[in-house]
């Protein structure tokens, strides 16, 4: 689906106009807005850019953080470090583009500036999701099949399928800068629905399987498996939180008025989706119990409330043992 661009995601005629071709009329030419088009439903587009800001101030530093910490954690990594480096680092350029945006809407109304921010909203588009699926994939694999796993553990493997997917972010950013393809609009939807259908079996399929019982009268989780269950449950709380309305929302565009999917539907759609750029990272770093770099009174901050619902939730199991 074809981000907008009102405020962020889409050009509006006159900024193309002024942009591409200089064109004389006797008509009243309207001056340049942020909202054009879309002033009957600036609360849409008014909350996408509180999205925006999110991520430049919290978001930028959280994934900068996160790719400093498998960096420095790099020699004993995870299996899945490498799409979670990949990931951040695509997340952090995606919120760099975010102050580029406000310029060139405001200020510059330069072709090329608005070419590279389109392109950045093609990386975010496809990489995201992507790369969250080889973590799926990857956690899927190591509890359903950990034979298997353990054939596939060297890095070429991991490899070979970020570049693919790298591969594929790089074309289909390319090709959304590149325009005119007949429905080209339709791939994002599709991309979105597959990928959604896919992680939320893969995760509900790993949960089921870890909160199997070890044996007859053992209800307790091995360790390692409970570190593992809150990781993919966490991960299942952000695909649903961040992709259902799209899932949801974007497959009935043709129920909707153009103006009312295009300055509404698109906005909040896409909202909850830039916001991945923030949660992502946090929900990393809260996972950790230790984190590098940072004092332990900014980590205390920082996972308070995850702590506090860890204690109930063990306070509430203690009679039952």
């Amino acid at each position: 689906m074809d981000r907008y661009f009102l405020p962020l995601n889409s050009t509006s005629v006159s900024a193309q106009l002024s942009l591409n071709t200089t064109v004389y009329t006797n008509a009243t030419v309207k001056p340049f807005s942020v909202f054009d088009g879309c002033e009957r439903y600036i609360e849409a587009i008014l909350f996408d850019l509180t999205i925006q800001t999110i991520n430049v101030i919290v978001g930028i530093p959280a994934n900068l953080l996160v790719i400093a910490i498998l960096i420095h954690n790099r020699k004993e990594p995870s299996t899945s470090d490498l799409f979670l480096g990949c990931l951040a680092f695509m997340d952090a350029y995606f919120g760099s583009m975010t102050p580029l945006s406000f310029l060139n809407l405001y200020i510059w109304h330069s072709k090329e500036v608005w070419s590279a921010i389109k392109f950045s909203f093609g990386v975010k588009d496809t990489s995201g999701p992507l790369f969250l699926s080889c973590i799926c994939l990857d956690r899927f694999v190591a509890v359903l099949f950990p034979i298997t796993f353990g054939q596939l553990k060297p890095i070429k493997y991991r490899l070979s399928l970020t570049l693919l997917v790298i591969c594929l972010t790089l074309a289909y950013s390319t090709a959304k800068i590149v325009g005119g393809l007949p429905n080209f609009e339709k791939i994002f939807t599709g991309e979105v629905l597959a990928v959604f259908s896919w992680m939320v079996v893969c995760n509900a399929s790993i949960l089921w399987v870890l909160k199997k019982p070890r044996g007859a009268g053992k209800d307790d989780m091995h360790p390692m498996k409970k570190k593992a269950f809150k990781m993919v449950l966490s991960i299942l709380c952000i695909i649903v939180f961040n992709y259902l309305l799209l899932v949801v929302l974007f497959p009935f565009e043709d129920h909707y008025t153009p103006d009312v999917f295009r300055c509404y539907v698109q906005p909040v759609g896409f909202a909850f989706l830039n916001i991945s750029s923030t949660i992502q990272p946090l929900v990393y770093l809260c996972r950790l119990e230790k984190v590098p770099f940072l004092p332990d009174a900014c980590l205390k901050k920082l996972t308070f409330c995850i702590t506090t619902e860890n204690s109930k939730n063990v306070s509430a199991q203690k009679p039952s043992a």
